[in-house]
């Protein structure tokens, strides 16, 4: 690993402050929290603030003829002139804030709050070093209080960033921002989200989570669900812009919008996932069902047991069925991203092509381990992609997972290319008297439905693999992951 990288956060130890991006942080206490993995995180929460802002700044010209500029209420009809306004509610040293205020353009005014003392004096020195005090106001409060304190006024923007899970903030959340604003949402207790202790899940998230290889994505709909339950309770909906996994923590953006009825989509909008215990076939089961903007109830769609091998099935969630982005917004990113200079642009620019290549389907599975439970050598990746495409159906990757299949077609096609390609190369089957047998072999002796075609297609290798996008990075640096909470001082 390079040792400029590893050396990143020892240098909290040694040197008087961090640059990054255009803010300085001065390091005035070993206290606050501040993790330097997360600038991916932050450079990527500036690229689409940028964005957001600057669609905000075209609506002004359009409102601001009819309303002359005058009007700015939680009800969105019309914006001020002056820029937007952002709470970043758990600030800590104030970093997000002051990069937000040096590189975001048409910004009015930033809150940076955190409950913490010596907290609060960092960002005072941090805000001040940077010279942005007229842009950025150091806040100590309860993050909860501070927006419900806001309601009525609003923000344009609210940035959650907790340490673990930040399902208490949620319902205040909703509420404080603008009609037709945006939230900006981490959760870093990935183990919970990614199905070790599902009843602690259920107890955060209000949905039970799975042990999957489609984990990732899993975390990112539980998510999601919840935010969509939060603001449905306060007649909004939730439009995700873009839903990203990386590193250790899951990063959401997302348009609340007032509407009573389309508040109603939550329902078609969140499901049950249905996991088959020894072949891991996975059903999505929609709540409600809707057509014609009429609801209806949704008859069962999975069995008792696997119709592939008879296992019994895991349940879980609800989760999120929805699109996870806004694939029209992603592209506009995209042709952003060239023009900002930010140090993870590289990354970036590699996640949001596979995230424009990904098709708008719930969860995955992945090549190894399909393979893994039928007792059969792997085939190259681009093989099996060739498979399904020549069969009839589309596939891509998530950016969850570099050995993700996520397609729309159905499973009953994936284990027929499974057979197919173990009828090439024959899987380790157990000998007839060995009681117990694999359920999962079961799959290998059903009858095929399909012909398979292992073919070299022409869209079996994606632009963003064969132009060598930076997709899949190695962790950012040595011991990395979400460090240690900030010791918490509030007097």
């Amino acid at each position: 690993m390079d040792g400029e990288k590893a050396t990143k956060i020892a240098k909290l130890e040694t040197e008087k402050y961090i640059k990054e991006g255009e803010a300085e942080l001065l390091v005035i206490s070993k206290n606050v929290f501040y993790n330097p993995v997360q600038e991916f995180n932050r450079d990527l929460s500036i690229a689409v603030l940028s964005l957001f802002a600057e669609d905000l700044r075209e609506l002004n010209e359009e409102i601001n003829v009819k309303c002359d500029g005058v009007k700015n209420s939680n009800d969105g009809s019309c914006f001020k002139k002056d820029g937007i306004t952002i709470l970043e509610a758990l600030s800590a040293t104030g970093l997000r804030s002051i990069r937000y205020a040096k590189e975001i353009k048409g910004i009015k005014e930033i809150i940076a709050n955190d409950l913490s003392k010596e907290a609060l004096k960092a960002m005072k020195e941090n805000i001040r070093h940077n010279g942005v005090e007229h842009i950025v106001k150091p806040s100590q409060e309860d993050a909860i209080l501070v927006m419900y304190q806001n309601k009525r006024k609003g923000f344009h923007a609210v940035d959650l960033d907790p340490y673990g899970c930040p399902s208490t903030f949620l319902d205040a959340a909703v509420q404080c921002v603008i009609n037709g604003g945006i939230l900006l949402v981490t959760a870093t207790d990935m183990a919970v989200l990614a199905g070790n202790t599902p009843e602690t899940c259920y107890v955060k998230y209000g949905a039970i989570s799975l042990k999957t290889k489609a984990c990732h994505e899993m975390a990112l709909r539980i998510l999601l669900q919840q935010i969509a339950s939060h603001a449905g309770r306060h007649g909004r909906y939730i439009v995700p812009l873009l839903s990203v996994s990386a590193d250790f923590y899951i990063r959401v953006f997302v348009k609340v919008i007032g509407s009573q009825l389309k508040c109603k989509d939550n329902a078609s909008k969140t499901g049950l996932v249905y996991q088959c215990i020894s072949c891991e076939s996975l059903t999505i089961q929609p709540i409600m069902k809707v057509n014609s903007n009429k609801f209806s109830r949704s008859h069962l769609i999975s069995d008792k047991n696997c119709k592939f091998c008879k296992g019994e099935h895991y349940v879980a969630g609800p989760i999120w069925i929805a699109s996870l982005h806004d694939q029209t917004f992603v592209s506009r990113l995209l042709h952003n991203i060239d023009n900002m200079k930010l140090t993870t642009r590289k990354r970036i620019k590699g996640v949001l092509t596979m995230i424009n290549e990904e098709l708008d389907i719930p969860l995955y599975y992945t090549l190894d381990r399909i393979m893994s439970l039928v007792k059969c050598i792997t085939p190259p990746m681009i093989l099996f992609r060739s498979a399904l495409l020549n069969a009839g159906y589309k596939v891509s990757y998530s950016h969850a997972n570099k050995f993700s299949i996520k397609t729309d077609a159905p499973t009953d096609v994936i284990w027929d290319i499974v057979r197919a390609w173990e009828k090439l190369h024959p899987a380790k089957r157990p000998k007839e008297n060995v009681p117990n047998k694999h359920q999962a072999l079961n799959i290998l002796d059903s009858p095929m439905k399909l012909n398979i075609s292992f073919e070299l297609h022409p869209e079996a290798n994606p632009f963003s693999r064969r132009t060598g996008l930076l997709r899949f990075p190695e962790n950012p640096v040595e011991n990395w992951g979400p460090l240690t909470r900030a010791k918490m001082n509030n007097n």
